[in-house]
């Protein structure tokens, strides 16, 4: 050990005594009232102190909730409780144990914040009441711990995130200490058991901790989970294998399990800081720590009935969910459920209007302290803007359209590379393992990667002190980005598109939060949520047909209006100024979609800025549209290798059919083409006109699936003129002209689209309809004949 642990120790010893009678009086009494308002939540409607015999119409007539991890959330939410009064130390607490809600909402009413968030449910016996009969109820609060409970950043429906949010959540934010409460039935998730390693990417010194606390309870909803299952000793194994010190308290025992587990919570939390002590002292090596972790082995349903019916409950999968069900027509049923709620005694927990007397209170930590008040639960207030550098000094100089080709993503790498650098605690950009492969890489100029492994002499810009992160996990960037974002900082989660559908539940789910919390006064804007999709469906030319899926645009697409958005811009100059009002945006899902390899740019700066200001755009000079009048057609495109396609069919038109009018529709802003009613960026009735009429037939070229665009134009004027080219699941190793071609979307098919559905035919058309099924012919043999010459058939540019 380094010279300075005996020092922390004693600290810790000072700060955080051993378990004395009145503390331990405070704890179970708190822990007793906790668990009596839980049951409470699953079961009553009426009567809530029991000031009268519980009678049949005193019980809800639907029973849901989840009794069986919350006695032990409790349990260990108490202790934390009691940490942060003697310690001050700041904490929050997310718990992933299936659907322990009514334990956190029972926590943050007994702490006062519930009664000041919510001030109809009073701290007395008619809040109460309200309490319990808004818990899984139409129009009431859902049975997990929800953006409604106070002190969460943590859905707790879906399972396999706490661990990722924890981790994201301590990033950047070294005071902190995230709580993980994981359950055993979470552990069997893939992201869960994908997530362990968050100790090889946290620095001591300037990131705070997390830790993990591993509640076996032994089952899920219907038989044993695999880790509460082993021999403890593989439990440890797999956990110190992961770099973790495990640290085991077992049992069920009153009251040795409260001095048990306050001796293991003491003996963590000393390492703790034992471990950034040395850190921010100058005496560590820059090695990874051992981080403590809990194993909290506690019967499932700890305190209910031990038998129901004469069939083992406590400790089984029955104690799941509803351990005493139909108790409104099982008189039996009904005494067992008032025995046991009578077995916390309410009468010592709450006082003759129903209040929490002083024992309750004096456990609580006071003001910000408390768990479901910390401001790091409620990440907008502690918000603060990106000292952002101006995007148009990164601009591409464009003397004309399409006569210059560059990487657009890595411009908007340089712009990254200056964000990093004056915005040295705020911005973090994470990556599965992609930042150069992405273009990305001048971040790496002003930071490394972050790494708490071994390092060797052939490693690259990586590093404990590194901020960049990058780890081969969607799951992990990310729910660290999401944990960073609700906890009020800012960052960008860059991807190969196909590949952003491993995590694109997580995406789903943190957009469910900000709907919801766009609905609740008290919950401050957070940073959006940045996503950066790169390697994309059509360009894919060396990975294959596994590399080719726009699906997430898809997936962003259903989110409501209030958050949901989507860019697609066609060059660098579109690219920087999309980022930069992303990078300003609050509590959004921003979903860029752009290709790393060299493309044709299209505007300058100054028309990039007007362009992305509309969300859509007419290129007058890809067109033969003068204006005058409405078109024959309307070529339109959305995505940067559709565009070039449509530009390419428009000059095929200009070339051959020159009498032909062509208007010529980039869309950047794939949310403008909603009406105004459905998402706040729709364009208005009178742009839309503008852009596409209302009667001429539009072909639209889209990066994702085709029916993406017909959802979007739903009620705009005469929606079925629209005919969309996009990915219809046609893909292999190939090249971008050839996806195109397979899909249906290149410049020979908008070509022919356009003359079966242009208003007026020039002389020829019938002509160039051959032709373009000439060329298409011709491409399919060029494609066999030079299968072996790689320079001609990667030519992507192939036809000129």
């Amino acid at each position: 050990m380094c010279e300075g642990t005996s020092k922390v120790t004693t600290a810790v010893s000072d700060l955080l005594p051993t378990l004395d009678e009145a503390d331990l009086a405070r704890l179970d009494a708190w822990w007793r009232a906790a668990n009596y308002l839980t049951i409470g939540q699953i079961y009553l409607q009426a009567n809530p102190l029991l000031r009268e015999p519980l009678k049949a119409e005193h019980i809800k007539p639907r029973l849901l909730g989840h009794w069986g991890t919350s006695p032990g959330l409790s349990f260990v939410y108490a202790h934390v409780s009691r940490l942060i009064r003697h310690t001050g130390q700041d904490a929050i607490y997310l718990t992933g144990p299936g659907h322990g809600g009514p334990a956190l909402v029972a926590a943050g009413y007994l702490e006062g914040t519930y009664s000041e968030i919510y001030p109809d449910v009073t701290l007395d016996e008619p809040g109460m009441r309200k309490l319990f009969r808004q818990f899984s109820s139409p129009g009431g609060i859902p049975s997990h711990v929800s953006v409604t409970t106070p002190g969460s950043i943590h859905e707790g429906g879906e399972l396999g995130y706490v661990l990722v949010h924890a981790f994201g959540a301590v990033l950047d934010n070294p005071d902190l200490l995230a709580i993980a409460v994981v359950g055993d039935g979470e552990a069997e998730t893939g992201p869960l058991e994908g997530s362990w390693k968050g100790v090889s990417f946290l620095n001591p010194a300037h990131d705070g901790a997390v830790l993990p606390i591993l509640h076996l309870n032994g089952a899920k909803i219907s038989g044993p989970t695999v880790l509460g299952r082993k021999d403890p000793a593989e439990v440890r194994a797999l956990l110190s294998g992961h770099g973790y010190e495990v640290i085991e308290v077992e049992g069920d025992d009153v009251p040795g399990m409260h001095h048990r587990f306050a001796a293991a919570l003491a003996e963590a939390w000393g390492r703790i800081r034992t471990i950034q002590k040395s850190a921010r002292e100058g005496e560590w090596d820059g090695t990874r720590p051992t981080w403590p972790l809990i194993v909290l082995r506690t019967p499932k349903g700890w305190t209910g009935p031990a038998e129901v019916d004469g069939v083992e409950v406590t400790g089984t999968f029955r104690a799941h969910q509803v351990p005493l069900s139909g108790v409104r027509d099982n008189p039996a049923h009904l005494a067992l459920l008032e025995k046991w709620l009578k077995s916390y005694r309410p009468e010592e927990l709450f006082d003759s209007a129903g209040a929490p007397v002083a024992l309750l209170r004096e456990q609580d930590p006071s003001g910000d302290l408390r768990m479901s008040a910390n401001p790091h639960a409620n990440g907008g207030v502690l918000t603060r803007e990106l000292d952002l550098p101006d995007f148009r000094d990164y601009a591409i100089d464009v003397p004309a359209p399409a006569t210059v080709r560059a990487e657009s993503t890595r411009k908007l790498g340089e712009f990254l590379r200056d964000i990093y650098r004056d915005n040295p605690d705020r911005f973090r950009l994470f990556s599965p393992d992609e930042t150069n492969s992405n273009r990305l890489g001048a971040v790496f100029e002003v930071s490394d990667r972050a790494f708490m492994e071994r390092v060797g002499p052939g490693d690259v810009a990586i590093g404990p002190s590194g901020r960049v992160m990058e780890v081969l996990s969607e799951h992990n960037c990310h729910g660290w980005l999401e944990g960073y974002n609700l906890t009020g900082r800012h960052g960008l989660f860059a991807t190969y598109e196909a590949f952003a559908m491993v995590s694109a539940s997580q995406t789903i789910q943190h957009g469910k939060w900000l709907e919801e919390a766009d609905h609740l006064p008290w919950r401050a804007k957070v940073p959006s949520l940045n996503v950066l999709l790169t390697s994309t469906a059509w360009r894919n030319d060396h990975n294959g047909f596994s590399h080719q899926g726009p699906g997430l645009i898809q997936n962003v697409l259903t989110q409501r209006g209030t958050v949901s958005r989507v860019y697609l811009p066609p060059d660098a100059n579109c690219l920087l100024s999309v980022a930069d009002h992303c990078f300003r945006s609050r509590s959004y899902i921003n979903l860029i979609v752009i290709d790393k390899q060299p493309q044709l740019q299209w505007l300058t700066m100054d028309e990039a800025l007007e362009h992305c200001a509309r969300g859509a755009g007419i290129w007058n000079w890809a067109g033969t549209d003068d204006g005058a009048s409405d078109p024959d057609i309307i070529l339109a495109c959305a995505g940067d290798v559709v565009t070039m396609e449509t530009v390419a069919a428009a000059q095929i038109l200009r070339d051959r059919l020159p009498g032909m009018r062509v208007r010529v529709v980039n869309v950047v802003d794939l949310m403008a083409l909603v009406r105004p009613k459905d998402h706040p960026h729709g364009m208005s009735e009178t742009l839309f006109t503008e852009l596409f009429t209302d009667t001429v037939d539009v072909v639209f070229a889209f990066h994702g699936y085709p029916g993406a665009v017909h959802q979007l134009v739903h009620g705009r004027p005469d929606a079925d003129r629209f005919r969309v080219r996009g990915f219809i699941e046609q893909g292999t190793t190939t090249t971008p002209f050839d996806m195109t071609v397979r899909n249906k979307a290149s410049r020979y098919h908008l070509v022919m689209d356009a003359i079966n559905n242009a208003r007026r035919l020039p002389q020829g058309a019938t002509e160039l309809k051959q032709w373009c099924e000439s060329q298409l012919a011709r491409h399919e043999q060029y494609v066999v004949e030079h299968l072996e010459d790689m320079p001609e058939v990667h030519d992507w540019s192939y036809p000129s």
